[in-house]
């Protein structure tokens, strides 16, 4: 989990928009989880990471966790493209599911 969120966190920083200053916002919510037969009656915890980076086209939210799928150039943003790569599968190993929502910061002209 330490990974999952140093991944996460990792992202929020370097994906900030320019001239200002990133918030990240860490927090969970507890569901009850009636409808899975596997884990009946047992409480599910959703965690939840938001931040006000420059965000990107949900069109492209089933590229963001395969391994080395980048949205932007190694010029412009460093890494190796397998972050949230590594997210998916710890999430998966824990029996859950992983997604993001996002809106498109575009750059004043």
């Amino acid at each position: 989990m330490r990974q999952l969120l140093q991944n996460l966190i990792g992202n929020a920083l370097k994906f900030h928009r320019p001239q200002i200053p990133p918030i990240i916002k860490i927090y969970s919510l507890f569901l009850n989880n009636q409808a899975d037969n596997i884990f009946a009656n047992s409480e599910l915890c959703q965690i939840i990471v938001e931040d006000n980076g420059i965000g990107f086209e949900e069109k492209y939210l089933n590229r963001i966790s395969n391994v080395f799928q980048r949205l932007h150039s190694s010029i412009e943003y460093e890494g190796t493209g397998i972050g949230l790569a590594i997210c998916r599968k710890i999430i998966e190993r824990h029996h859950g599911n992983i997604t993001a929502q996002s809106a498109v910061y575009r750059i004043p002209i």
